[in-house]
């Protein structure tokens, strides 16, 4: 789990960097990178990108804290994981200084990224917008990096006390929870259902509401509580939904899938299923029959081969969006590198004709630093001939319109494909082919 807060910094840039920087805190300076930028003069870099800015403020740079829970993320991994974020969220358009401090009792980032951009040396606009951008990119990382996430939908109105301790084990709602999950697939009915779990060691009481207590607890615990996949109906569902074995190499030869939804349907509407598919799973069934009928998919075979031609497609959507946004991310250097030389050089060039060159470099020592970095990143790239900056730019625009229409065409795929998925969910759920599924996805 990771949190996020985000503030600007309107003055002692220089200041803030020194302090994310500090040796003590970042391991000898080993948890420090940076990006179109070095770390020892990014606040004069970080300068001259603010000299040219179109739109004037009063933010010199954004500070983003990105703090993990204790022992969740090694120092390693909270670095690469806040280096995915910065790359991500700032789209290789602004410079960024990223470190990880490991002197407290958590891990936790600080990513100090200038105000303007690279190319078109406009403001960073922080608002209520873009923050969410960021909350649910670093949420994603965390679920990619195998680490936990608050749910707010999920844990609406609950502390982050009691969400720690049930994460930990220690709340007895998740003990409860997991007591039950274990005893379902054991019971034949309800009442064999009850018998287990007093086994376990609860005590049971019974009325208008199941309850629970485990030894040690002080109240009972209504079912009804935990979510609606532990009221009584759903635990009743939940065995009985779990005793049929359709399994997933059942035929259907010279059937349709839709009449094999519909005859599973059927079946489902016996007295123990009743309540639950008038109020869960009917409507969605329709709809999913609906969308079947619609797009003419009659075999199941049909519809698996759907999904995986769009799950290809958006890879491949997914994959062309990260080379552009890649090949972005270098022209914007190399933009920036080139500004930065050709302003600079008349410096340069007086610094060669002055008589006095010690006297010379200490009045304009800042300038001569940042010639000299851009003069040897052009070298680096292998650019032996100047390219011209105005062409340049308009390459960079053309791109990042292309850019614009691959993130729509994703989004398109992934829509579909999230369309599909659902979809599958709720045949897989209706014909028991996925083991442990018990209720239809809502559409």
């Amino acid at each position: 789990m990771a949190v996020t807060k985000i503030h600007p910094i309107k003055s002692t840039l220089k200041k803030a960097l020194d302090y994310i920087e500090n040796p003590d805190k970042t391991d000898n300076k080993l948890l420090v990178s940076s990006f179109a930028c070095s770390y020892e003069t990014a606040d004069i870099e970080f300068e001259m990108l603010l000299a040219q800015a179109y739109q004037k403020g009063n933010n010199l740079a954004h500070h983003l804290i990105q703090s993990f829970a204790p022992g969740e993320a090694t120092a390693e991994q909270a670095h690469e994981i806040g280096r995915q974020l910065a790359d991500e969220v700032l789209q290789g358009k602004y410079p960024y200084v990223l470190t990880t401090h490991i002197d407290k009792g958590h891990v936790h980032n600080h990513l100090i990224f200038c105000a303007v951009d690279m190319v078109n040396h406009r403001k960073y606009n922080s608002n209520r917008q873009s923050y969410a951008y960021i909350r649910r990119t670093s949420d994603r990382l965390c679920r990619e990096h195998g680490l936990s996430v608050v749910q707010p939908s999920r844990d609406k109105g609950k502390s982050y006390a009691e969400w720690d301790a049930g994460r930990k084990g220690k709340s007895w709602k998740a003990k409860l929870k997991a007591a039950i999950d274990a005893v379902i697939p054991q019971a034949k009915d309800f009442d064999d259902f009850l018998r287990l779990m007093a086994a376990q060691g609860y005590e049971i009481k019974q009325g208008k509401f199941i309850s629970f207590r485990a030894p040690g607890q002080e109240r009972f615990t209504r079912c009804k509580t935990l979510g609606e996949n532990y009221t009584e109906e759903a635990i009743t569902r939940r065995i009985k939904g779990l005793a049929v074995d359709r399994g997933p190499n059942r035929q259907r030869k010279g059937i349709t899938l839709r009449i094999d939804l519909e005859n599973n349907i059927k079946a489902q509407q016996s007295a123990g299923y009743a309540r639950w598919a008038k109020l869960q799973n009917l409507k969605q069934a329709a709809k999913t029959i609906n969308f079947l009928t619609e797009h003419g998919i009659e075999q199941y075979a049909e519809l698996e081969s759907k999904v995986a031609e769009i799950s290809a497609a958006n890879d491949e959507a997914a994959a062309s969006l990260k080379d552009v946004e890649h090949r972005l991310g270098n022209m914007a250097v190399l933009i920036k590198n080139l500004t930065t030389y050709k302003q600079l050089r008349p410096v340069v060039l007086e610094y060669r004709k002055a008589k006095d060159k010690a006297a010379f470099r200490r009045e304009h020592e800042n300038q001569l630093i940042l010639y000299e970095a851009a003069a040897k990143a052009i070298k680096d790239a292998g650019i032996t001939r100047l390219p011209d900056l105005a062409a340049l730019k308009a390459e960079y625009r053309e791109l990042d319109k292309q850019k614009a229409r691959l993130y729509e065409q994703y989004g398109e795929v992934k829509r579909e494909l999230k369309e599909y998925g659902i979809i599958k969910q709720n045949v897989d759920s209706i014909l028991r082919v996925m083991p442990g599924k018990e209720q239809a996805q809502e559409l």
